[in-house]
This record gives structure tokens, C-alpha cells and sequence, in this order.
């Protein structure tokens, strides 16, 4: 039975986090009348967040928040300490503490939605760690990607000071890109060092955007249901898997040939584009931008290989290939840990259905042999796979009939700014007690998890060892289209929003203005399905 809105409306919502999918799941439930509390500050990562009530401008995204002060209390300089289910049994309790003070408090919630994202805690490996260098007698800055602006000054200052100064960038990500790019824009002599590196998009000239910001690339890049004739057809026959097999390998030739590099480049050992979940898009590409300044020579590659630890003599590196590197500065673009490791106690995390765990012995049943799936990568053992049973990307399978705890912004997908708010009008629905299509049991919802969990293995089968659980919760990375259908079919709206007929539809361009008036279709379902009721 669906519970009162405005009961529902008079209970307190924390929202820890306050990054773009904070923001955006506070603007949401505010407009549905909720009582919002956000709560801590920590860093998020398609091109742009924009959302309908917030065009964003790329180059300052954040820049217009303040269209949201005043109607909620924001806690930005806290520290998450751990969140558990209130002494009574239910509700909330976040344990904080004040970074500035450094008192402690707990603050009671009648609701929470978890928007820590994947990108906040730095994963560091332990034979490259701060504390390794000093054992090693390393004598250098060693610092993580998510440092560099704190320690940007000592390198530059170092750099006009040492001769020879030179910077050693672990990893192939876009961190560490971006990292390299500054610092040799900047005159510092820099080696990146990684095993595979980002695949990713360019072209010659500009695509429009009915080809970028459309259903053309999740199309072609299948989902976990095929709903269109087309998308049946690309995947399921062997002619459509020949055509889609052939488009994703034009586009990775294409994008190699586009920026120039060359056959024997380090740069060509890269992730897989349409098997993996690591493609930025370039463009047409920048005269200072990394893949240009490799081209140059002046970013120095070394690939494959791993960095394994410092060596003795307190000045170099060792590579998995057996080679040194020599460096003032070690920069570890190793990625993020999950921002959920320590704000959960084990008993929560297992109460909750939050943590990993291997895969379900019953998820193997499901097939999906689509003949555009040839050549499949090698997956990695399953000892070392793990999963996380979260319905929809958003709930907790066990957790899924109290309706009083949901996560946004752990959804990984190339346009956050859309899937945040079709997602955030969900949790706000799911709250209310909407009538919304869902499982009947946390049994139900669990089996249908892990059914999305072996589609993650089937489709990403290199990518779960690479991502953490906080921002991994579903994988829809370029099928985010089909996968908010589903989001909107579950509220029970419409889908399929940007139009178009049976020819045009595919490059019909994607927009955040389409779900502008979600929240009033939503209400007018509501009222619909309450008179139904009397």
C-alpha cells in the first residue's frame, strides 16, 4: 500500500554528499516538498553537467548553485564518520565531525540518499605509497592525482631549482593526461608510465549532435533489453553484428588516424571502446592537449608496463619490465577507492546489502549471445569478481521495501547530468510511495539484480576490477538512454522523449529540457492513482 505523500513530505531526508548528484536529488525532492538536509562536500567527474533547471556552462560547471541556497540546510565542512540505522531500528544516524573543530555530532534522518560518488577517495598502491618512498629512501614528492594543485607550486618551484627535474605520472587514465599535459605545458619534463591507457573518440571535424548527443552510440553499443526492431536486428542477427562489430572498429581507426598516432604508439594500448567503460571523447583534438604532445615527443610513454616499487638508490622507480625511471616526483594516477569503505560498519553494510559480494550462483542462467559479442575479451576469474546487489543502480535489493535509503551518482554512464535527475525523481517518488513498478519482494528485487550484475560481467568482462562500488552500481556507459527508459517506465511516464519517426528517431538529439516537466507528470500520475484508490 502506497504511504501518505505528506507524512512522507514531513520526515527528514539527508542527503550525504553535496557533489552534482547531491545537488540535483536535493532540487528534486525540494520541488516534491521533502525536508532536505545535505550533508558533506566530496568530489564528482559526457562533456557537461546540465541539468533542466540548471544549464550549466562547461567551463565552471558549479558556477550557478545558488539557485538552490536558502531552501535546504547545507553542512559542507563535515567528515563523514559512519552512518547506521537509528537505536530504534529505524531511520538514520550519521556520526559526523567538523573539520574545522573537530567536535563530533550525530545527526537523525528519517531518510537517506547516499551521493559520495566513486571519485573521492584516492586508492593508492602500497608498494608506491608515500610511506614506501620513505622507507626507500626516496627523497621526492609522492603525492596522488587528487593532490597535485596542493603540491603544484613545490614542483614548479623544484623545477626551476633542480636540473634535469623530472616528473614520473603512474597511470593512463585522464587524470593522469591531464596531469602530464599541464606540467609539460608548463616546462616540466614528464614520463607517463601505464599498462593500458583510455580509449578514445575523435574525428576530423566536428560530428553533430545527431550523432553525439543522441541514441545513435547507445544504439549501436546494445543494452541489456533490446526494445526496438533495430536495435534486435544490429545485435541479434548476423548481419547486424557484422555491420555493429564493423562501425565499432571504423570508429577506433578512425579515431587513431584523427589525432595522428602512430602505429607503434604506446597510445594504441588502450582500452577496448566498445568493451570497456574507459573513452573520453577529444573531438577534433587540441595543438597542446595530451595525445598531440605525445605525438611531439615531449610527454615521454612507457607502455605496457607497471610501476612496482621504489629502488634503493632514492631516486628512481622500478618497472615491471625490469627497467628505472628516474624522477624528481612520483604523481599516482591509480584511481579511486569506493567512498563507502569507511561510513558503513560491517554489520550496516551487510544489513543494508551494500557491500560486494561474488556473484550468484543462479546469475549464470542468464545468456545473452548476441552476435554482435564476437571475440569477447577474457574475463578475470571468478574468484576475483564481485558484484553489489543494488536494484535499478539505486536501491539495495534487501533494503527494498522501507523505502528509506537510495543512492545517486554511483551510476556509471557518459552523461551524469541526465541520468542524476531522471534518477533523483525516482528516489523522490520511491519515498512518496508513489505507485511505481517494483520488485515485490527483496527476494525479487535481489534475482533481478543479479541478473543486471551477470550482464556487468558479460558486457564489461575486463571493467569490474577497475571500478569500485560507489560508482558502480550499474555500468550503463554508453547504453544510459535505454537504461532511463527503464527509470521512466518504472514511474510510469513516458519514454523515448526526444521524438522522432521510424527513420529519425535514432539521431534525434538528447536534452535535459525533455524531462522539464517530470515532476508534473509525476503529481498528475499521483492524483490519478489516488482517486483510483477511493
Amino acid at each position: 500500500m502506497m504511504a501518505l505523500p505528506d507524512t512522507v513530505r514531513s520526515q527528514s531526508v539527508g542527503i550525504v554528499g553535496a557533489g552534482a548528484a547531491g545537488l540535483i536529488t536535493a532540487h528534486i525532492l525540494l520541488q516534491d516538498g521533502h525536508r532536505i538536509y545535505p550533508g558533506v562536500s566530496l568530489n564528482n567527474v559526457y562533456g557537461e553537467f546540465c541539468f533542466s533547471c540548471l544549464p550549466m556552462p562547461p567551463q565552471n560547471p558549479m558556477e550557478e548553485t545558488s539557485q538552490w541556497r536558502g531552501h535546504a540546510k547545507y553542512d559542507l565542512k563535515l567528515e563523514i564518520l559512519n552512518i547506521r540505522r537509528g537505536a530504534t531500528g529505524s531511520g538514520w544516524e550519521v556520526e559526523v565531525q567538523d573539520l574545522q573543530t573537530r567536535a563530533k555530532q550525530i545527526l537523525a534522518y528519517d531518510r537517506i540518499v547516499l551521493c559520495t560518488g566513486g571519485c573521492s577517495e584516492p586508492s593508492i598502491p602500497e608498494s608506491l605509497s608515500p610511506d614506501a618512498a620513505v622507507k626507500a629512501n626516496f627523497h621526492g614528492l609522492v603525492c596522488h592525482s587528487s593532490e597535485l594543485a596542493r603540491h603544484l607550486d613545490r614542483i614548479l618551484e623544484d623545477h626551476k631549482a633542480i636540473p634535469d627535474y623530472s616528473v614520473l605520472v603512474i597511470g593512463g587514465g585522464k587524470s593522469a593526461q591531464d596531469i602530464s599535459s599541464l606540467l609539460t605545458r608548463l616546462g616540466v619534463k614528464v614520463t607517463v608510465v601505464f599498462e593500458k591507457t583510455d580509449a578514445f573518440l575523435a574525428y576530423p571535424i566536428e560530428l553533430p549532435a545527431g550523432i553525439r548527443r543522441s541514441r545513435f552510440l547507445p544504439i549501436m553499443a546494445s543494452h541489456i533489453e533490446l526494445r526496438t526492431r533495430l536495435e534486435r536486428f544490429l545485435h541479434t542477427t548476423w548481419l547486424g553484428g557484422k555491420i555493429t562489430r564493423a562501425f565499432w572498429d571504423f570508429l577506433a581507426w578512425s579515431s587513431y588516424k584523427s589525432l595522428n598516432i602512430p602505429e607503434d604508439s604506446p597510445l594504441r594500448n588502450s582500452h577496448s571502446m566498445f568493451w570497456g567503460i574507459r573513452t573520453n571523447d577529444e573531438g577534433v583534438g587540441k595543438k597542446d592537449g595530451f595525445h598531440a604532445l605525445c605525438n611531439e615527443g615531449k610527454i615521454k610513454l612507457v607502455a605496457p608496463a607497471r610501476a612496482m616499487k621504489y629502488t634503493g638508490n632514492g631516486e628512481s622507480v622500478l618497472l615491471s619490465n625490469g627497467t628505472e625511471i628516474k624522477a624528481n616526483a612520483v604523481l599516482l594516477a591509480t584511481d579511486f577507492g569506493s567512498s563507502w569503505t569507511n561510513i558503513f560498519t560491517h554489520e550496516t553494510a551487510e544489513e543494508l546489502g551494500i557491500g560486494r559480494h561474488l556473484p550468484l550462483a543462479d546469475a549464470e542462467e542468464h545468456v545473452w549471445d548476441y552476435t554482435s559479442f564476437r571475440n569477447t575479451p577474457s574475463s578475470h576469474p571468478r574468484s576475483q569478481e564481485w558484484v553489489s546487489s543494488i536494484y535499478r543502480g539505486i536501491v539495495p535489493a534487501r533494503n527494498i521495501n522501507r523505502r528509506d535509503f537510495a543512492v545517486n551518482g554511483a551510476f556509471f554512464t557518459t552523461n551524469n547530468g541526465y541520468t542524476y535527475e531522471v534518477m533523483a525523481h525516482w528516489i523522490s517518488s520511491y519515498f512518496l510511495g508513489d505507485k511505481m513498478r517494483l520488485p515485490s519482494s527483496p527476494e525479487e528485487a535481489e534475482k533481478i539484480a543479479g541478473k543486471n550484475a551477470a550482464w556487468m560481467r558479460r558486457r564489461f568482462p575486463e571493467m569490474l576490477l577497475w571500478v569500485n562500488e560507489s560508482y558502480s552500481s550499474d555500468l550503463a556507459f554508453w547504453s544510459w538512454p535505454q537504461a532511463m527508459d527503464e527509470l521512466l517506465e518504472d514511474m510510469g511516464v513516458p519514454i523515448m522523449r526526444s521524438g522522432g519517426n521510424w527513420l529519425t528517431w535514432p539521431f534525434k538529439v538528447i536534452t535535459p529540457a525533455e524531462i522539464k516537466n517530470l515532476r508534473e507528470e509525476r503529481r498528475a500520475k499521483r492524483e490519478t492513482d489516488l482517486e483510483a484508490m477511493d
